[in-house]
């Protein structure tokens, strides 16, 4: 089953948790979640939750256990079932159960399986009846480390915010029309897309981490739709229109800078971007459309103990690091976290130079 389709569709409405600002977060774990409880919902809560994961609960499952049983080599999966007796369907074999772990316990849970990027559980534990817990991480090392730069390179608000930048010359750096890519180009109501700036950086592993940039108007929710999908597109082989630097007029661009030097070489590209982190916690039961308040609902009905409307908590952490030589952040599968922050390219025409300078936003 292709997973990869199903959570970068979840991903757009998941993109909501961010609100605009500098965080991280990661629709795959929420997924899985979803995806582990579905089966259990009857009626109408089934079909809600089903609704979110754009399949039915079966389908879901299955891609939850293929998952699990044959995971990537740099991804660190872990799921838990606290506090219940009897999971209805069963569980996957490499699920946690249990009673509902102490506080320490469940911090170290959450340590243990993110490689110590969470150092505490998103919730107190200690008077609820039943947990349910996923943990996701990943830590890349770069195929072409970057190198350091000036952070007045990146002409944005992060040249105030850093003493330093990532840079890397001869990178993979492209621009496309993103209004152009299948179904983003519904997304024009979320704001001006236009042309996007694309920068996919690969790991060990094959795994890809994809960067992308677009107008100053268009909206986060859609800037992070663009990256997931195209990240999703880079990874499968699928095509993504690379627009031709023949057609850009030399100069500033909105963000970007096209120098033209003529002497041998082909086309060249410089990316600059900050090296960053960011820590969030994120309430899922906030937004109805994110599908945990229907898990909440799902549960109360399947348990003698906690009959009737549930109390439910559903919050996530996440943490990201982006550095030179690595970065460490909780992962989609081919699905890297993507949103708008700074960098430069550089890039030529056949038989000379060109430079295209970035500025990006995050």
């Amino acid at each position: 089953m292709d997973i990869g389709r199903l959570v970068t569709r979840y991903a757009r409405r998941f993109s909501r948790v961010h609100a605009g600002v500098h965080s991280v977060s990661s629709p795959l774990g929420a997924w899985l979640l979803l995806a582990l409880a579905a089966p259990v919902a009857r009626g109408r809560v089934r079909d809600d939750i089903e609704d979110v994961l754009g399949t039915d609960a079966e389908h879901a499952r299955r891609a939850l256990d293929e998952l699990l049983a044959d995971p990537p080599d740099v991804i660190r999966a872990a799921l838990a079932v606290w506090g219940f007796d009897d999971w209805p369907g069963g569980l996957p074999a490499d699920v946690d159960v249990g009673p509902v772990p102490s506080q320490e316990q469940a911090n170290g849970w959450a340590r243990d399986h993110t490689d110590g990027l969470i150092e505490r559980f998103p919730v107190a534990v200690s008077d609820m009846t039943a947990v349910l817990a996923s943990a996701l991480a990943t830590r890349i090392s770069w195929r072409r480390p970057y190198e350091v730069t000036d952070a007045r390179e990146l002409q944005s608000p992060w040249s105030t915010r850093l003493a330093d930048a990532l840079t890397l010359g001869g990178a993979d750096g492209y621009f496309t029309d993103i209004e152009k890519l299948g179904k983003l180009g519904k997304l024009g109501k979320l704001g001006k897309l236009g042309i996007g700036a694309v920068h996919p950086a690969v790991g060990n592993g094959d795994l890809h981490v994809t960067s992308v940039i677009a107008s100053r108007d268009a909206s986060f929710e859609a800037v992070l739709a663009a990256a997931h999908d195209i990240a999703r597109r880079e990874a499968t082989g699928s095509t993504v229109r690379r627009r031709a630097l023949a057609d850009m007029t030399l100069g500033e661009g909105e963000f970007w800078t096209i120098t033209q030097e003529h002497r041998p070489g082909g086309e060249q590209v410089r990316v600059v971007l900050p090296a960053w982190q960011a820590t969030s916690n994120h309430d899922l039961t906030a937004d109805p459309g994110l599908g945990f308040a229907a898990v909440g609902r799902a549960l109360a009905a399947a348990t003698t103990t906690s009959p009737g409307i549930p109390d439910i908590s559903a919050r996530q952490s996440a943490a990201a690091r982006y550095g030179r030589w690595d970065s460490r952040r909780p992962l989609s599968p081919r699905l890297p976290y993507a949103a708008r922050w700074c960098r430069r390219c550089r890039r030529g025409r056949p038989r000379c130079v060109s430079v295209i300078r970035t500025r990006w936003w995050q």
